[in-house]
């Protein structure tokens, strides 16, 4: 059962201001997504704009917003086929569980000078998650 959809855009200029401001990046990303970002040189505003953009989806997929929730409790990484997944824990987490939604899928793309993030909050039965003999 769907729980809740998020989407939101962020302008890449508004990372590239942030990059310059000390101390500002990791008062919102965890160290992991800060290292991955600057992984990539001159694609680090991007790479950040759409982790921003997960994060402040998952606030409206939750419907309340990032109220009492620490950014850096919603994590952004990539699997091996660079498939974007989100990690919640802590203030995230409790926020995820409160909703009743227990899986989260993400989609992310980004064009010219905007990054985008779509988030679905879903519920999934246990028995669905149990592989089958």
């Amino acid at each position: 059962m769907i729980k809740g959809i998020g989407v939101d855009v962020v302008h890449v200029h508004r990372l590239e201001h942030w990059i310059k401001v000390p101390g500002l990046l990791e008062r919102y990303f965890h160290p992991y997504e800060l290292e991955t970002a600057r992984s990539r040189g001159h694609g680090m505003a991007v790479s950040l704009a759409a982790r921003f953009a997960a994060k402040e989806a998952f606030g409206k997929a939750l419907g309340t917003g990032l109220k009492d929730i620490v950014l850096k409790d919603i994590m952004v990484v990539n699997r091996h086929n660079g498939q974007p997944e989100i990690e919640v824990f802590g203030t995230a987490l409790t926020a995820l569980q409160k909703s009743g939604a227990n899986k989260i899928h993400l989609s992310l793309t980004h064009e010219h000078d905007n990054a985008i993030a779509m988030i679905v909050l879903e519920q999934v039965d246990d028995d669905v998650n149990r592989q089958k003999p």
